[in-house]
């Protein structure tokens, strides 16, 4: 019978190892599974984290592993490629940093046994990620286990799937299931059991039979659906000679959906809104070696968020959160990291993670979508990137014929590329309001395509903004603070969520997360979209304005309770519920009551002394407080980390330039073009051809015509310098001062 046996304690780990070792090294260093060693390094900023060969090391008796005649190892995922030795045999290489392989170890094994794996994420122009906005963190990240089976069993080696595959349909109101497992070495008198249970575990169908595939019907099938109902059936499959020999089980859910370019997604026949998330997997001080716990923490919090969808970026995740999607009733677009930069010699791995990402999930009903690329275009559109997705759309569909395919378009694609034709819907990242544009661009950009391809089902895979702890009464774009990352998300989910058409929308992202190249916002190696902090500890102000309009919980909550101190005698605050009135008191008084249908309340508050601020929508009440002063507190003012120069050390006389203005209100003139574009090009370097940063590749074609240029437009060019020290521009203080005193001269239009 299998036994899993887990193989995560007591590893010997070391950077410095160049050959494979003879026997257990014990000047190295002790660590226990998962682990990664970029946990500290790939979220301190620099761009500067340690990439290279690792080793892991494990003595093991073979004496302590449960009796069986076949052994395979199991990783669950390595990054970014691993090679596995045992007893000084190379048996095994992987490529791909996200997804579940096995070993088969029977003939390998002896008595005493040296387990080694070397894991390695430097640089590879064969294999993806390679170019992307997010840490590579290397390391043996997710569970190791020793899985104990018969000489017959079911198979452990096909692309790590489960052995198991189950097809279900929903025919009215039956339910019909195709089940089909791959047996490695039946003999003549085994046969297989194949047992259907409903949510209780009650049996409720059951066939014995020497067929790799079954058909079962279930009349009145109780079916998945969402958030709202999210059923699950579970099926088992076992191998049985003269007794047990193996056995498989897995769930699944009756489901069906469509995606319609007029009336968004589907479920089960009924419109069901996907409005959600992007999710990544890391988290502060832990990168992506995460416990079960830390998984079920992250679905808890999208949930309370009252999201309906996740998109899993940018990458394979964890089966313990395919799991917990299906558990949760969220749906699920499901990817694999071919981004940022197309690989002439990665399309082969671009193949193989695609078939491991379905063989492995194909099983999860909460998957509707493939995702073929995300923003693969920056680059330009090529005849050999569209043969590589003509050829994973046709995979996709070939392997899967119950599932559609799906991209992520970088915002400058052209709504007229070829790409575009080859999902079968579309998605794109858009960041007007932050990465240049405003914010009221994004629902009328959606209304043209809509317009341009009107069979063509439109998302948005990507939207968002950072902010962190800074703050102020008068947000403005590309300021990091709180409030102006609670306006842009006001603002789009006015825009995005009535539009009944885009089939899904995910905001970019669930969490803040480790970006080691970025320097911004004065808290350098992350990316701070997040609506939750990096250490999940706190939501921010944007949290709550999804929760308004997404979830069912009755709340209240008063937005700016970090802002406590401010100089104004009547301030703005803004208040977030989902019930349908609101009132706010300050220090006892009522400032009167108002409705809103957008969920969103705004009260002018008489600021003097201190303030003790009670909202009241139905049962819910949320108290804040605020403090009068008389000059600003400066903590709470972004101060870049590390910077060269900060806003307010640069000269601004009135109605001329600086370097605090925006880049297309500069190059809207003729002077401020040539200015910006002569220095910025003598700023910028050229891009090596192992570069990952994908500022480096917009900012090496410097025009005013470049589409990611026009992207970068709402930058001022003090915020564009702090990417550009990141990308080993020699830039310095007196080059920006240089910079200043000429855009001094020149002149606003009036």
């Amino acid at each position: 019978m299998r036994t899993v046996f887990n193989f995560n304690a007591k590893w010997a780990f070391t950077k410095q190892c160049t050959a494979v070792p003879t026997e257990l090294p014990m000047d190295w260093n002790w660590v226990n599974l998962p682990h990664t060693w970029n946990n500290i390094d790939g979220q301190d900023g620099g761009n500067d984290y340690w990439r290279g060969t690792a080793y892991y090391a494990k003595a093991f008796d073979k004496m302590d592993l449960p009796a069986g005649e076949k052994y395979f190892i199991e990783f669950q995922g390595t990054n970014s490629s691993a090679d596995f030795y045992l007893n000084g045999k190379h048996l095994a290489h992987h490529d791909g940093g996200y997804s579940t392989w096995r070993v088969d170890i029977t003939d390998a094994l002896e008595r005493d046994n040296l387990f080694v794996v070397a894991v390695d994420n430097s640089s590879n122009e064969e294999i993806y990620p390679q170019m992307a906005d997010f840490t590579f963190y290397g390391g043996i990240y997710r569970d190791v286990n020793i899985i104990c089976v018969p000489a017959s069993h079911f198979d452990l080696e096909y692309y790590g799937g489960p052995g198991i595959k189950v097809t279900p349909a929903v025919n009215g109101k039956r339910g019909e299931l195709e089940v089909e497992v791959y047996v490695k070495n039946m003999q003549a008198g085994q046969k297989l059991v194949y047992t259907l249970y409903d949510a209780e575990e009650h049996e409720i169908a059951k066939t014995e039979t020497t067929d790799t595939k079954v058909n079962f019907t279930v009349e009145h099938v109780h079916l998945w659906h969402g958030r709202r109902d999210p059923y699950l059936y579970s099926c088992k499959v076992e191998l049985v000679g003269e007794e047990l020999l193996d056995s498989v089980c897995t769930r699944l859910g009756f489901r069906s959906f469509e995606i319609h370019p007029d009336n968004g997604f589907l479920l089960n026949g009924e419109e069901y809104p996907l409005r959600g998330v992007s999710r990544h997997q890391d988290r502060w001080g832990k990168g992506n070696a995460l416990s079960r716990e830390d998984h079920r923490e992250d679905m808890e919090l999208i949930c309370e968020v009252g999201a309906t969808t996740i998109r899993l970026a940018h990458y394979q995740h964890d089966q313990y959160f395919y799991d917990l999607c299906d558990e949760y009733g969220q749906v699920v677009w499901a990817e694999i990291p071919f981004i940022s930069k197309f690989l002439e010699k990665g399309v082969a791995n671009t193949v193989e993670q695609m078939k491991e990402l379905i063989v492995q999930n194909y099983n999860h009903p909460s998957i509707v979508v493939w995702g073929l690329s995300n923003e693969i275009t920056i680059g330009g559109s090529t005849p050999e990137l569209l043969a590589n997705h003509n050829t994973l759309n046709d995979l996709c569909h070939e392997w899967d014929k119950t599932r559609l395919t799906t991209i992520a378009a970088v915002s400058p694609c052209d709504v007229n590329d070829p790409y575009l034709e080859i999902p079968d819907v579309v998605s794109y990242n858009h960041y007007f309001g932050w990465y240049g544009g405003d914010t009221s661009m994004n629902g009328p950009w959606f209304d043209n395509f809509h317009a341009v391809h009107p069979n063509i089902p439109i998302g948005c895979s990507e939207y968002g903004c950072e902010a962190l702890n800074w703050h102020t009464s008068d947000p403005q774009q590309g300021d990091y603070t709180e409030e102006y990352q609670a306006y842009y998300h006001e603002e789009l989910i006015k825009q995005l969520f009535t539009r009944k058409y885009l089939w899904a929308t995910h905001v970019w992202n669930m969490f803040d997360f480790g970006a080691d190249a970025r320097s911004e916002g004065g808290e350098n190696g992350q990316n701070h979209k997040g609506l939750v902090t990096f250490d999940r500890k706190y939501k921010k102000d944007s949290f709550y304005a999804y929760k308004a309009w997404l979830s069912d919980e009755p709340f209240v909550h008063i937005c700016g309770k970090r802002y406590v101190d401010r100089v104004e005698d009547v301030t703005k605050v803004t208040v977030y519920s989902n019930q349908r009135e609101v009132e706010l008191f300050a220090n006892g008084a009522s400032l009167g009551k108002q409705s809103s249908p957008e969920h969103f309340f705004y009260f002018d508050v008489p600021n003097a002394g201190e303030t003790v601020l009670k909202a009241v929508a139905g049962d819910c009440i949320d108290e804040s407080r605020l403090r009068k002063v008389e000059v600003f507190n400066e903590a709470y003012r972004l101060v870049e980390k590390g910077a060269i120069l900060n806003w307010f050390d640069i000269t601004m006389p009135e109605g001329y330039f600086s370097l605090n203005d925006k880049i297309s209100d500069i190059m809207a003139c003729p002077e401020g073009m040539a200015l910006v574009s002569g220095l910025m090009e003598k700023l910028m370097p050229k891009p090596a051809e192992d570069d990952n940063n994908i500022m480096t590749a917009a900012m090496s074609q410097m025009s005013p015509d470049n589409p990611l240029m026009q992207m970068m437009g709402g930058f001022t060019i003090l915020r564009l310098s702090g990417m550009i020290g990141t990308m080993g521009a020699e830039l310095t203080k007196e080059d920006l001062l240089r910079m200043n005193v000429a855009l001094n001269q020149i002149k606003k239009p009036e």
